[in-house]
């Protein structure tokens, strides 16, 4: 079935697995800093604390023991990960752990799965600033930090992503290796495409004529800002595998 945009309106098949991992837990968290900057985050002082390092293994044991489960061999598994620091690095201890050579072309890193850039105004202060954040995201999805990114900006390049990797790779395990929000808001994508697969072209094609006034959205797209103004009941802790597809 075709919605008026020329799109089915039935849900999204996909052809490969996906499951998402949230970095082990950071020298960052550890020092309650939002680090969302490529240019911090690549530092190698903002990499993994000593318990992120052991979440990031046991995550590896638990997504290896989910394949076995399953019958997935680890050959079809591709790790698709943030370039940052501490995303880099989880990434890395999961492919020790399914014995995956991290230089091979089964683990990439993915720009497009970096952090979400929170803007100048908040990079580098306290994690506290994240309520305010997110109060903002709940009411106005469209509206970005100033000089950041908004929850629509993070949607776009994730559904990029997943657009790339369902073009090349089919009946693969695909292990998200990226970031709290995200992850999240890559959840949120993927719900409204399991409801109808319209979502994505709808997240691509969204006009925002005036980010303080959702009213002014057209009605699909103001269906798509719903979705996305519910990331946070995504929420993943560090070091949490969840299989999402």
């Amino acid at each position: 079935m075709e919605d008026s945009s020329g799109c089915s309106s039935s849900p999204a098949v996909l052809r490969n697995k996906y499951w998402v991992l949230r970095h082990g837990r950071s020298v960052p968290n550890e020092r309650g800093l939002i680090v969302s900057s490529l240019e911090n985050g690549t530092k190698p002082e903002f990499g993994l604390a000593p318990q992120g390092v052991e979440q990031a293994r046991a995550a590896g044991e638990k997504f290896r023991k989910e394949l076995d489960e399953i019958g997935v061999p680890v050959g079809s598994v591709k790790i698709r990960y943030s370039p940052f620091s501490r995303t880099t690095e989880t990434a890395r201890v999961v492919a020790g752990v399914l014995g995956i050579p991290f230089e091979a072309p089964s683990c990439e890193a993915v720009l497009g799965l970096r952090e979400r850039y929170f803007g100048p105004s908040y990079e580098l202060l306290s994690h506290d600033k994240y309520a305010d954040i997110w109060s903002v995201d709940e009411a106005h999805p469209c509206m970005a930090p100033e000089g950041g990114e908004s929850v629509a900006d993070v949607a776009s390049r994730f559904s990029a992503v997943l657009s790339s990797t369902e073009t090349h790779f089919h009946g693969s395990a695909i292990l998200i290796v990226s970031h709290g929000d995200p992850l999240q808001i890559f959840q949120a994508v993927l719900s409204g495409a399991k409801e109808n697969m319209s979502f994505l072209h709808d997240l691509t094609n969204l006009k925002v004529k005036d980010t303080d006034d959702l009213t002014n959205l057209e009605v699909k797209d103001t269906m798509v800002a719903s979705i996305l103004s519910q990331h946070r009941k995504f929420a993943l802790i560090t070091g949490e595998l969840r299989r999402v597809v």
